[in-house]
Order: C-alpha cells, then sequence, then structure tokens
C-alpha cells in the first residue's frame, strides 16, 4: 500500500466510523439548550428573578391600606371584696370575670413625602438587577460550556491524530518484521519500531483519559448524568470578522457587569429621595370597628358591652434627631457618587479586558493559519519519509522524527483552533453578545 492510499484508508475509515454514530452527535447548540434548562446556577438565577418580579407590588412599597383583625379573650376566677363608700362590704369567693374583644382596624399612609413612590421604583430597578444578573449568570455559564464543548472537540482531534500514528507505525513494525524476515534488516529495527509503537499506543490510552475527563466535565456544566456518553462535532468554526470598534461599543449597550453599575447608581438615587422623605411629615389615616363585652360577679355592673366605629387621622413629622437626617442624606449621596466611581472603573476595565483579549484574538488567528500550514508541510514530509523508509534510503530515526513531526503538527494545530476559539467566546461574553 502507498502512502497516498494510507491517508485515504485512514480519512475513510476515520468518515465511517463517524457516519455510523451520527445520532450520537452533540451539537455546540444542543448543548447550550441543555445547559440553559438544566443547569443549576441558571435555575437560581431565575428564581431570584423571579423573586425580585414579585417583589414589585404597590403593597410592598407602602401603598396600600394595612387591615388588621383582632381578638382578646381574657377570662379569670377569684375571691373578691368590696367595700363601698357608704360602709357596707360585700365578698365572693370563685368569682367569675371574664371580658372578650375583637374587631378590625384600618391604617393608611395616605402621605410620607413620596417615599413609597420612590420606593416601588426601587423595587422596579432591582426587578432590572435581577434580570442583569440572570443575563450574567447564564453568560459565564454559556461559555463555560463552549470552552468545554471545544475542549472536548480537541480532545477528540488529538485522539483521530494518535490514531493515525499508530496505524502508520504499526506499518512500520509490518515493514520491520517483513525485512527482517528477508534478512534486509536487523532485530534491533524490529524491536525499535515495537517500543515506538508502545509508546505511541501509551499515549494514546492517556489521551482516551483526557477525552473521558472533558466529557464528564461538559456533562456536570449540561447537569445530567456523567455516564451519559456522546460524540461531538469534528470542527471548529472560528469567527474572523469580530471589530474591535464593534465589540466595545455591543459592551456598552450589553455588558451584564455595566448595566449592573448603571443599576446600582440609580437605586443609589432612589435611595437618597426616600431619606429625603423623611424631612416631610407622615399622614396616617386611621378606623376600625369593634366589640366588646365583659362580666363580672362582683361589682355594680354584671355585664357591659359596646360596639361601633371609630376613626381618624394622625400626623407626624420628625423636628429634631439628634442630626441625624443630615448625616442619613450625606451617606446617601456618598453612595452615588461611589455608585459612579464604580461605573467609571467598569467602563476602563471592560475597555481594558477587550482590547487584550482583542490583540489575543489577532495573534491566534495568525497562528491558526501558520500551523496549518505547518500541518500540510508535515504531512507532505512525512508521506516523502514514508516512501524513503519503504525503500531502506532513510533511518529508522529519521522515519520517526517525521512521525511525531507529523503528530505534533496536528496537534498545534488543533491546539491553536480551540484558542482562537477560546479568544472569540471571550470577547462576545465581554460584549454580551453570545448567541444561545
Amino acid at each position: 500500500m502507498n502512502t497516498k492510499s494510507l491517508f485515504r484508508s485512514l480519512f475513510f475509515f476515520f468518515f465511517c466510523i463517524t457516519t455510523m454514530n451520527a445520532q450520537e452527535v452533540l451539537t455546540i447548540g444542543d448543548a447550550m439548550k441543555i445547559a440553559l434548562e438544566n443547569n443549576f446556577e441558571i435555575k437560581i438565577a431565575k428564581n431570584n428573578t423571579k423573586i425580585s418580579e414579585t417583589n414589585v407590588t404597590i403593597g410592598n412599597a407602602g401603598m396600600l391600606p394595612v387591615a388588621t383583625a383582632s381578638v382578646t379573650d381574657n377570662n379569670s376566677i377569684t375571691n373578691s371584696s368590696q367595700t363601698r363608700q357608704d360602709g357596707t362590704s360585700t365578698s365572693l369567693d370563685n368569682a367569675k370575670n371574664n371580658s372578650l374583644n375583637y374587631g378590625v382596624s384600618l391604617g393608611w399612609t395616605v402621605f410620607d413625602g413620596m417615599k413609597m413612590f420612590a420606593r416601588l421604583d426601587q423595587l422596579k430597578e432591582l426587578q432590572k438587577l435581577g434580570d442583569t444578573q440572570l443575563k450574567q449568570t447564564i453568560l459565564i455559564k454559556i461559555a463555560q460550556v463552549n470552552s468545554s464543548y471545544y475542549d472536548l472537540v480537541q480532545q477528540q482531534q488529538q485522539l483521530s491524530a494518535l490514531d493515525t500514528t499508530i496505524v502508520i507505525s504499526q506499518q512500520r513494525l509490518k515493514l520491520a518484521q517483513n525485512r527482517f524476515s528477508i534478512g534486509k534488516a536487523s532485530k534491533l529495527e524490529v524491536l525499535n519500531a515495537q517500543v515506538d509503537l508502545n509508546s505511541d499506543q501509551v499515549a494514546l490510552l492517556r489521551q482516551k483519559e483526557s477525552y473521558a475527563n472533558a466529557k464528564i466535565l461538559l456533562n456536570q456544566y449540561l447537569a445530567r448524568d456523567p455516564k451519559i456518553d456522546f460524540k461531538v462535532t469534528d470542527l471548529v468554526t472560528v469567527d474572523n470578522t469580530l471589530v474591535l470598534a464593534d465589540l466595545m461599543d455591543l459592551a456598552q449597550k450589553q455588558n451584564p457587569g455595566l448595566e449592573a453599575q448603571i443599576i446600582n447608581k440609580r437605586i443609589a438615587e432612589l435611595q437618597l429621595k426616600q431619606v429625603k422623605a423623611d424631612r416631610y411629615p407622615v399622614v396616617n389615616l386611621t378606623s376600625g370597628y369593634n366589640f366588646s363585652e365583659s362580666q363580672s360577679s362582683l361589682g355594680f355592673t354584671s355585664q357591659a358591652s359596646s360596639k361601633g366605629l371609630n376613626y381618624g387621622f394622625n400626623a407626624t413629622l420628625n423636628v429634631f434627631d439628634g442630626f441625624n437626617q443630615h448625616r442619613n442624606e450625606k451617606v446617601a449621596k456618598l453612595e452615588i457618587e461611589n455608585s459612579q466611581i464604580a461605573i467609571e472603573q467598569q467602563n476602563m476595565i471592560l475597555n481594558t479586558q477587550l482590547s487584550t483579549a482583542f490583540q489575543t484574538y489577532l495573534t491566534n488567528l495568525e497562528l491558526i493559519d501558520l500551523e496549518e500550514d505547518n500541518e500540510a508541510i508535515a504531512r507532505q514530509n512525512l508521506e516523502i519519509t514514508l516512501d524513503k523508509f519503504k525503500i531502506g534510503t532513510i533511518t529508522t530515526l529519521d522515519f520517526r522524527t517525521a512521525q511525531l513531526n507529523y503528530v505534533n503538527a496536528k496537534v498545534r494545530y488543533s491546539n491553536a483552533q480551540y484558542v482562537a476559539k477560546l479568544s472569540e467566546i471571550a470577547l462576545k461574553e465581554l460584549a454580551g453578545n453570545m448567541n444561545f
């Protein structure tokens, strides 16, 4: 079998394996969908968002009246004696006394310096913050799934490269044994070929272990049974059209970290409004309907009852509180200032991260081209070396060197694609532009 036939056979072999197991292939789209449905941290973040949404009510902001029902029943058995003003006295053992009171009271704060409206707006901003935190959690987890997925693709490609070198090593061993049998090679050449084949098999076993562990890790991110077996696509497609200016514009609009800082500033401003509201009076309307009944075995009145409606209002105004109002307002203003500083800091960090990540991205794109050329050269070199080895014009050491160079070139090319993909993922995560 000539060299070109060998490579065609290898390609056909791996193509058949992929075709037979096509139904078991997990695409990156499927992986992201499963993660969005199953990932535990995403589920928790979704529930936290629902909590924030549930809290946005006018009742939670203090705009609605509060009605309270109450019942009080007191009973006693006592030995009692009474002496009246006219000198007469009465006494009774085991005297029973009881009183029953029940009713409904209503309280409604109708004015509190507009604090309740600021509180409602603050609850809405907290809901937005929860949405932003959910988005950030999803971005982080989807980026993890992408990184883990393409690491698995890389591991799979390296398995393919090692499978290829084992086939070549087996052919080399067979050639060495044939040459030894006809007296054209020494036993040493056969032993060297066997040792190199064993070394390749050890490397393949190690790679299979790494591949299996990478698969378990991806299953963990997908929150499913680590024993679930699957394959991934054998292709890494890197988006080479990213532009730094576009990414920075997207980051200003979509980066969840920056969004959270902007929302935190708005929350701080609303907190200042609530603090300033304490300078104004608080007016409460009160109303209620009560019923009371009492019975006494001793005394001027043996039984009494009453029922009726009561209503009114009360107003309070903080006249002096030891300058706490002034202190609270000053602290709230400092919180706003801190939130503005945090926005500026987040902007600077974001731009720095984007700039450095983009430079790494450009370098990795160039490395892909270089490693692709290196792999083509190494393959051509191996083909020529294999032909020469068959006719005995080069040493086994030269052949082994060419073989290892080819394997290393394939691994480096695979790694270059993977690293470039990680750079792309990092840039899109920073820009808040991950597709899921």
